[in-house]
Protein backbone atom coordinates (compact mmCIF):
# COMPACT_ATOMS: atom_id res chain seq x y z
CA UNK A 1 0.00 0.00 0.00
CA UNK A 2 3.14 2.29 0.86
CA UNK A 3 3.99 1.93 -2.71
CA UNK A 4 0.72 2.81 -4.48
CA UNK A 5 0.49 5.68 -2.34
CA UNK A 6 4.39 6.91 -3.76
CA UNK A 7 3.25 6.29 -7.00
CA UNK A 8 0.43 8.68 -6.43
CA UNK A 9 2.19 11.34 -4.47
CA UNK A 10 4.98 11.66 -7.50
CA UNK A 11 1.80 11.36 -10.41
CA UNK A 12 0.45 14.35 -8.92
CA UNK A 13 3.63 16.37 -8.34
CA UNK A 14 3.83 15.76 -12.15
CA UNK A 15 0.29 17.57 -12.66
CA UNK A 16 0.89 19.90 -10.23
CA UNK A 17 4.03 21.47 -11.29
CA UNK A 18 1.93 24.58 -13.29
CA UNK A 19 -0.32 25.04 -11.02
CA UNK A 20 -0.90 28.19 -8.84
CA UNK A 21 0.74 28.07 -5.18
CA UNK A 22 -2.61 28.52 -3.37
CA UNK A 23 -3.56 25.71 -5.69
CA UNK A 24 -0.79 23.32 -5.01
CA UNK A 25 -0.99 23.69 -1.13
CA UNK A 26 -4.57 23.22 -1.09
CA UNK A 27 -4.33 19.88 -3.91
CA UNK A 28 -1.35 18.47 -0.97
CA UNK A 29 -3.11 18.97 1.60
CA UNK A 30 -6.63 17.12 0.13
CA UNK A 31 -4.00 13.98 -0.78
CA UNK A 32 -2.59 14.33 2.87
CA UNK A 33 -5.67 14.26 5.06
CA UNK A 34 -7.33 11.68 2.28
CA UNK A 35 -4.49 9.70 3.12
CA UNK A 36 -4.66 9.49 6.76
CA UNK A 37 -8.40 9.30 6.60
CA UNK A 38 -8.07 5.95 4.80
CA UNK A 39 -5.83 5.15 6.96
CA UNK A 40 -7.85 5.74 10.28
CA UNK A 41 -10.50 3.82 8.54
CA UNK A 42 -8.46 0.80 7.97
CA UNK A 43 -7.33 0.74 11.46
CA UNK A 44 -11.07 1.10 12.58
CA UNK A 45 -11.91 -1.45 10.21
CA UNK A 46 -8.67 -3.77 11.28
CA UNK A 47 -7.77 -4.34 7.18
CA UNK A 48 -7.16 -2.22 3.77
CA UNK A 49 -9.15 -2.35 0.97
CA UNK A 50 -9.43 -5.34 -0.40
CA UNK A 51 -7.44 -7.25 2.22
CA UNK A 52 -8.40 -10.30 4.21
CA UNK A 53 -7.41 -10.81 7.64
CA UNK A 54 -8.43 -12.35 11.02
CA UNK A 55 -8.77 -9.13 12.46
CA UNK A 56 -11.45 -7.38 10.21
CA UNK A 57 -14.80 -6.39 11.92
CA UNK A 58 -16.58 -4.84 9.21
CA UNK A 59 -16.51 -3.79 5.46
CA UNK A 60 -16.66 -0.76 3.36
CA UNK A 61 -19.93 0.73 2.23
CA UNK A 62 -18.53 3.48 -0.64
CA UNK A 63 -18.01 7.31 0.83
CA UNK A 64 -19.43 10.58 1.72
CA UNK A 65 -18.77 13.35 0.44
CA UNK A 66 -17.55 16.08 2.91
CA UNK A 67 -16.09 19.85 2.05
CA UNK A 68 -13.39 20.97 4.50
CA UNK A 69 -13.18 24.54 4.82
CA UNK A 70 -9.52 25.58 5.50
CA UNK A 71 -7.22 28.71 5.65
CA UNK A 72 -5.98 27.25 1.71
CA UNK A 73 -9.81 27.24 0.69
CA UNK A 74 -12.43 24.51 1.03
CA UNK A 75 -10.95 20.88 0.61
CA UNK A 76 -13.68 17.86 -0.58
CA UNK A 77 -12.70 14.94 0.89
CA UNK A 78 -14.27 11.11 1.01
CA UNK A 79 -15.22 10.03 3.85
CA UNK A 80 -15.20 5.78 4.30
CA UNK A 81 -19.04 4.43 5.16
CA UNK A 82 -19.14 1.12 7.17
CA UNK A 83 -21.10 -1.98 7.13
CA UNK A 84 -21.82 -1.78 10.45
CA UNK A 85 -21.11 0.98 13.05
CA UNK A 86 -20.30 4.40 12.26
CA UNK A 87 -16.26 6.59 10.96
CA UNK A 88 -15.87 10.08 11.50
CA UNK A 89 -12.17 10.77 10.89
CA UNK A 90 -10.29 12.18 13.78
CA UNK A 91 -8.65 14.97 11.73
CA UNK A 92 -11.91 16.52 11.00
CA UNK A 93 -12.68 17.42 15.08
CA UNK A 94 -11.28 20.44 15.24
CA UNK A 95 -13.15 21.38 12.17
CA UNK A 96 -16.80 20.88 14.22
CA UNK A 97 -15.37 23.93 16.08
CA UNK A 98 -14.75 25.57 12.55
CA UNK A 99 -17.97 25.30 11.31
CA UNK A 100 -19.44 26.87 14.72
CA UNK A 101 -17.47 29.90 14.15
CA UNK A 102 -18.85 29.84 10.36
CA UNK A 103 -22.18 29.31 11.84
CA UNK A 104 -22.26 32.12 14.20
CA UNK A 105 -20.33 34.77 11.86
CA UNK A 106 -23.29 34.21 9.42
CA UNK A 107 -25.92 34.44 12.42
CA UNK A 108 -24.02 37.81 13.20
CA UNK A 109 -24.06 38.83 9.87
CA UNK A 110 -28.40 37.91 9.57
CA UNK A 111 -28.54 39.64 13.11
CA UNK A 112 -26.92 43.06 12.34
CA UNK A 113 -28.99 43.36 9.22
CA UNK A 114 -26.86 41.22 6.21
CA UNK A 115 -29.52 40.04 3.60
CA UNK A 116 -28.90 36.22 3.02
CA UNK A 117 -27.86 37.23 -0.58
CA UNK A 118 -25.08 38.76 0.76
CA UNK A 119 -23.90 36.23 3.24
CA UNK A 120 -22.59 34.28 -0.54
CA UNK A 121 -20.24 37.02 -0.95
CA UNK A 122 -19.03 37.52 3.26
CA UNK A 123 -18.14 33.75 3.00
CA UNK A 124 -16.05 34.02 0.03
CA UNK A 125 -14.46 36.89 1.80
CA UNK A 126 -13.65 34.34 4.39
CA UNK A 127 -11.26 32.42 1.50
CA UNK A 128 -14.27 29.65 1.39
CA UNK A 129 -16.83 28.47 -0.87
CA UNK A 130 -19.55 30.48 -1.55
CA UNK A 131 -22.58 28.83 0.59
CA UNK A 132 -26.39 28.74 -0.81
CA UNK A 133 -29.24 30.67 0.60
CA UNK A 134 -31.16 27.60 2.02
CA UNK A 135 -27.77 26.66 3.98
CA UNK A 136 -27.92 30.44 4.86
CA UNK A 137 -31.16 29.63 6.25
CA UNK A 138 -30.40 26.35 8.08
CA UNK A 139 -27.48 28.03 10.09
CA UNK A 140 -29.68 30.73 10.72
CA UNK A 141 -32.62 28.37 12.50
CA UNK A 142 -30.34 27.39 15.08
CA UNK A 143 -31.07 30.64 16.77
CA UNK A 144 -34.25 29.50 16.83
CA UNK A 145 -34.11 27.58 20.05
CA UNK A 146 -32.57 30.35 21.68
CA UNK A 147 -34.83 33.03 20.65
CA UNK A 148 -37.58 30.70 21.46
CA UNK A 149 -36.17 30.33 25.51
CA UNK A 150 -35.36 33.96 25.78
CA UNK A 151 -39.16 34.97 24.55
CA UNK A 152 -40.59 32.23 26.85
CA UNK A 153 -38.26 33.07 29.79
CA UNK A 154 -40.09 33.69 33.55
CA UNK A 155 -40.19 37.27 34.53
CA UNK A 156 -39.12 36.85 38.05
CA UNK A 157 -38.91 41.04 39.11
CA UNK A 158 -41.52 43.49 39.67
CA UNK A 159 -41.84 46.18 36.87
CA UNK A 160 -43.49 49.61 37.65
CA UNK A 161 -42.53 50.83 34.14
CA UNK A 162 -43.99 49.40 30.66
CA UNK A 163 -43.41 50.22 27.49
CA UNK A 164 -45.49 49.02 24.23
CA UNK A 165 -45.53 49.60 20.62
CA UNK A 166 -45.36 47.74 17.69
CA UNK A 167 -43.32 48.68 14.28
CA UNK A 168 -44.81 46.58 11.10
CA UNK A 169 -42.25 44.41 9.01
CA UNK A 170 -43.55 43.41 5.45
CA UNK A 171 -43.84 39.23 5.24
CA UNK A 172 -44.80 36.76 2.96
CA UNK A 173 -47.58 34.48 4.31
CA UNK A 174 -50.78 32.94 2.06
CA UNK A 175 -49.43 33.88 -1.37
CA UNK A 176 -49.31 37.32 -1.05
CA UNK A 177 -47.07 39.75 0.45
CA UNK A 178 -48.58 41.97 4.20
CA UNK A 179 -47.66 43.99 6.69
CA UNK A 180 -47.74 42.31 10.28
CA UNK A 181 -47.35 43.60 13.42
CA UNK A 182 -44.73 42.61 15.63
CA UNK A 183 -45.26 43.76 19.06
CA UNK A 184 -42.50 44.52 21.72
CA UNK A 185 -42.67 45.42 25.62
CA UNK A 186 -40.11 46.42 27.49
CA UNK A 187 -39.93 47.54 31.16
CA UNK A 188 -37.76 48.52 34.19
CA UNK A 189 -37.39 46.58 37.32
CA UNK A 190 -37.84 47.51 40.72
CA UNK A 191 -34.30 48.34 41.13
CA UNK A 192 -34.48 50.39 38.02
CA UNK A 193 -32.98 48.05 35.56
CA UNK A 194 -34.30 48.09 31.87
CA UNK A 195 -35.34 44.71 30.13
CA UNK A 196 -37.02 43.37 27.17
CA UNK A 197 -40.07 41.67 28.72
CA UNK A 198 -41.60 40.53 25.33
CA UNK A 199 -42.27 40.12 21.84
CA UNK A 200 -45.00 38.73 19.91
CA UNK A 201 -45.85 38.68 15.67
CA UNK A 202 -49.92 38.91 14.48
CA UNK A 203 -51.40 39.86 11.29
CA UNK A 204 -53.01 43.19 13.09
CA UNK A 205 -52.88 45.08 15.66
CA UNK A 206 -56.14 44.58 17.40
CA UNK A 207 -57.77 44.38 20.83
CA UNK A 208 -57.43 40.68 20.72
CA UNK A 209 -54.02 40.69 19.61
CA UNK A 210 -52.91 42.97 22.09
CA UNK A 211 -55.06 41.24 24.99
CA UNK A 212 -53.62 38.10 24.72
CA UNK A 213 -50.00 39.38 24.20
CA UNK A 214 -50.28 41.29 27.24
CA UNK A 215 -51.93 37.55 29.18
CA UNK A 216 -48.78 36.25 27.74
CA UNK A 217 -46.68 38.92 29.93
CA UNK A 218 -48.85 37.90 33.05
CA UNK A 219 -48.41 34.35 32.55
CA UNK A 220 -44.59 34.62 32.53
CA UNK A 221 -44.69 36.57 35.90
CA UNK A 222 -45.29 39.88 34.90
CA UNK A 223 -46.35 41.79 37.93
CA UNK A 224 -45.91 45.42 40.15
CA UNK A 225 -46.90 47.20 37.20
CA UNK A 226 -47.56 51.06 37.96
CA UNK A 227 -47.87 52.78 34.62
CA UNK A 228 -48.21 51.35 31.29
CA UNK A 229 -46.79 54.12 28.39
CA UNK A 230 -48.04 53.67 24.68
CA UNK A 231 -50.17 55.59 22.40
CA UNK A 232 -53.44 55.90 21.68
CA UNK A 233 -54.57 52.78 20.07
CA UNK A 234 -58.36 51.74 20.82
CA UNK A 235 -57.11 48.87 20.94
CA UNK A 236 -54.30 48.29 23.14
CA UNK A 237 -55.73 50.36 25.69
CA UNK A 238 -58.65 48.49 25.97
CA UNK A 239 -56.13 45.25 26.51
CA UNK A 240 -54.21 47.20 29.16
CA UNK A 241 -57.08 48.11 31.15
CA UNK A 242 -58.70 44.56 30.76
CA UNK A 243 -55.21 42.71 31.42
CA UNK A 244 -53.28 44.99 33.46
CA UNK A 245 -55.87 45.73 36.01
CA UNK A 246 -54.82 48.37 38.82
CA UNK A 247 -52.35 49.96 36.13
CA UNK A 248 -52.06 53.93 35.19
CA UNK A 249 -52.19 54.29 31.33
CA UNK A 250 -49.95 57.01 29.63
CA UNK A 251 -50.85 58.11 26.68
CA UNK A 252 -47.30 59.11 24.98
CA UNK A 253 -47.27 62.50 24.86
CA UNK A 254 -45.28 62.96 21.66
CA UNK A 255 -47.75 61.11 19.71
CA UNK A 256 -50.20 63.27 21.55
CA UNK A 257 -49.03 66.48 20.18
CA UNK A 258 -48.91 65.11 16.53
CA UNK A 259 -52.13 64.38 17.03
CA UNK A 260 -53.13 67.66 18.28
CA UNK A 261 -50.87 69.32 15.39
CA UNK A 262 -52.70 67.35 13.08
CA UNK A 263 -55.43 69.49 13.22
CA UNK A 264 -53.50 73.09 12.61
CA UNK A 265 -52.91 74.87 9.43
CA UNK A 266 -48.92 73.89 8.89
CA UNK A 267 -48.22 77.48 8.81
CA UNK A 268 -48.96 77.84 12.84
CA UNK A 269 -47.78 74.27 13.82
CA UNK A 270 -44.79 75.37 15.45
CA UNK A 271 -46.36 78.50 17.58
CA UNK A 272 -48.79 76.00 18.64
CA UNK A 273 -46.30 73.29 19.43
CA UNK A 274 -44.45 75.88 21.51
CA UNK A 275 -47.57 76.94 23.63
CA UNK A 276 -48.70 73.13 24.15
CA UNK A 277 -45.37 72.62 25.50
CA UNK A 278 -45.43 74.94 28.67
CA UNK A 279 -47.77 72.37 30.24
CA UNK A 280 -45.30 70.00 30.77
CA UNK A 281 -42.58 72.11 32.04
CA UNK A 282 -44.76 72.97 34.71
CA UNK A 283 -43.86 71.88 38.67
CA UNK A 284 -46.74 69.84 39.63
CA UNK A 285 -49.14 67.54 38.16
CA UNK A 286 -51.98 70.29 39.08
CA UNK A 287 -50.44 73.43 37.94
CA UNK A 288 -50.08 71.23 34.80
CA UNK A 289 -53.90 70.54 34.26
CA UNK A 290 -54.13 74.04 34.97
CA UNK A 291 -52.25 75.38 32.16
CA UNK A 292 -53.54 72.83 29.71
CA UNK A 293 -56.95 74.28 30.64
CA UNK A 294 -55.50 77.59 29.73
CA UNK A 295 -53.77 76.77 26.68
CA UNK A 296 -56.85 75.73 25.33
CA UNK A 297 -59.24 78.41 26.47
CA UNK A 298 -56.77 80.56 24.70
CA UNK A 299 -56.41 78.22 21.38
CA UNK A 300 -60.10 76.75 21.16
CA UNK A 301 -61.33 79.89 18.98
CA UNK A 302 -58.58 79.68 16.27
CA UNK A 303 -58.44 75.94 16.73
CA UNK A 304 -61.23 74.02 17.82
CA UNK A 305 -61.04 70.47 16.48
CA UNK A 306 -57.06 70.58 17.99
CA UNK A 307 -57.80 71.85 21.56
CA UNK A 308 -60.68 69.18 21.29
CA UNK A 309 -58.52 66.50 21.30
CA UNK A 310 -55.83 67.64 24.11
CA UNK A 311 -58.63 68.60 26.23
CA UNK A 312 -59.95 64.92 26.01
CA UNK A 313 -56.32 63.50 26.84
CA UNK A 314 -55.61 65.90 29.81
CA UNK A 315 -56.16 62.63 32.03
CA UNK A 316 -54.02 60.35 30.58
CA UNK A 317 -51.12 62.75 29.15
CA UNK A 318 -50.40 63.88 32.40
CA UNK A 319 -50.54 60.48 34.44
CA UNK A 320 -47.07 60.59 34.18
CA UNK A 321 -46.54 63.82 36.40
CA UNK A 322 -47.78 61.57 39.89
CA UNK A 323 -44.50 59.49 39.78
CA UNK A 324 -41.62 60.56 40.69
CA UNK A 325 -40.25 63.47 39.03
CA UNK A 326 -36.78 61.94 38.56
CA UNK A 327 -38.79 59.62 35.56
CA UNK A 328 -40.66 62.25 34.27
CA UNK A 329 -38.31 62.71 31.06
CA UNK A 330 -38.47 58.65 30.15
CA UNK A 331 -42.00 57.87 31.36
CA UNK A 332 -43.92 60.66 29.55
CA UNK A 333 -43.48 59.23 26.41
CA UNK A 334 -42.86 55.51 24.09
CA UNK A 335 -39.79 57.07 23.19
CA UNK A 336 -37.45 54.64 25.15
CA UNK A 337 -39.07 52.07 22.85
CA UNK A 338 -38.96 53.77 19.77
CA UNK A 339 -35.24 54.31 19.66
CA UNK A 340 -35.20 50.61 20.09
CA UNK A 341 -38.16 50.09 17.06
CA UNK A 342 -35.85 52.26 14.63
CA UNK A 343 -32.96 49.72 15.22
CA UNK A 344 -35.01 46.72 14.92
CA UNK A 345 -36.36 48.77 11.22
CA UNK A 346 -32.47 49.53 10.50
CA UNK A 347 -31.91 45.76 10.34
CA UNK A 348 -35.14 44.47 9.14
CA UNK A 349 -35.59 47.00 5.88
CA UNK A 350 -31.95 44.94 4.29
CA UNK A 351 -34.12 41.80 4.55
CA UNK A 352 -37.41 44.06 2.80
CA UNK A 353 -39.91 40.86 2.57
CA UNK A 354 -39.38 38.33 4.99
CA UNK A 355 -40.06 34.80 3.00
CA UNK A 356 -42.42 33.48 6.06
CA UNK A 357 -43.39 34.73 9.56
CA UNK A 358 -40.81 32.39 11.60
CA UNK A 359 -37.97 34.62 9.83
CA UNK A 360 -39.34 37.82 11.64
CA UNK A 361 -39.63 35.86 15.11
CA UNK A 362 -35.94 34.82 14.31
CA UNK A 363 -34.66 38.26 13.34
CA UNK A 364 -36.72 40.05 16.18
CA UNK A 365 -35.89 38.03 18.44
CA UNK A 366 -32.10 37.99 18.22
CA UNK A 367 -31.84 41.77 18.28
CA UNK A 368 -33.87 42.26 21.30
CA UNK A 369 -32.30 39.68 23.35
CA UNK A 370 -28.87 41.42 21.93
CA UNK A 371 -30.25 44.54 23.52
CA UNK A 372 -31.46 42.85 26.20
CA UNK A 373 -28.23 41.57 27.24
CA UNK A 374 -26.60 44.72 26.79
CA UNK A 375 -29.29 46.51 29.35
CA UNK A 376 -28.33 43.84 32.05
CA UNK A 377 -24.73 44.88 31.85
CA UNK A 378 -25.20 48.70 31.50
CA UNK A 379 -26.12 51.44 34.87
CA UNK A 380 -29.39 51.51 36.09
CA UNK A 381 -31.93 53.33 34.15
CA UNK A 382 -33.52 54.75 37.06
CA UNK A 383 -31.48 55.34 40.32
CA UNK A 384 -32.18 53.22 43.95
CA UNK A 385 -33.18 55.54 45.39
CA UNK A 386 -35.65 57.10 42.58
CA UNK A 387 -36.86 54.07 42.65
CA UNK A 388 -37.16 53.67 46.07
CA UNK A 389 -39.96 56.55 45.91
CA UNK A 390 -42.70 54.02 44.41
CA UNK A 391 -42.70 51.95 47.14
CA UNK A 392 -42.26 53.72 50.83
CA UNK A 393 -42.77 50.52 52.53
CA UNK A 394 -39.86 49.42 51.00
CA UNK A 395 -37.24 50.79 52.85
CA UNK A 396 -34.32 48.35 52.27
CA UNK A 397 -34.19 50.07 48.58
CA UNK A 398 -33.78 53.45 49.68
CA UNK A 399 -30.89 52.08 52.22
CA UNK A 400 -29.29 50.28 49.41
CA UNK A 401 -29.13 53.28 47.57
CA UNK A 402 -27.54 55.19 50.41
CA UNK A 403 -24.74 52.02 50.84
CA UNK A 404 -23.68 52.82 46.91
CA UNK A 405 -23.32 56.37 47.66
Amino acid sequence: MASLHSFAVLEWIRKMQDVDQIDFLRELMQLVTQFLIDAEAAEKIGAERYERTESRVTQRNGYRSRAWDTRLGTVDLKIPKLRQGSFFPSILEPRRRAEQALASVIQEAYVKGVSTRKVDDLVRALGLDGISKSEVSRLCQLIDEEVRQFKERPLEREYPYVWLDATFPKVREGGRVQSMALVIAIGVTDTGEREVLGFDVGTSEDGAFWSDFLRSLKARGLRGVRLVVSDAHAGLRQAISEVLTGATWQRCKVHTIRNVLSQVPKREQSMVASIIRTIFTQPTQEAAREQLRRVVAELRGRFPKAMDILEAAEEDVLAFMALPFEHWRQICSTNPLERLNREMRRRMDVVRIFPVRASVFRLAGAILQEQHEEWLVSRRYFSLESMAKLKPNRPFLAAEAMLQK
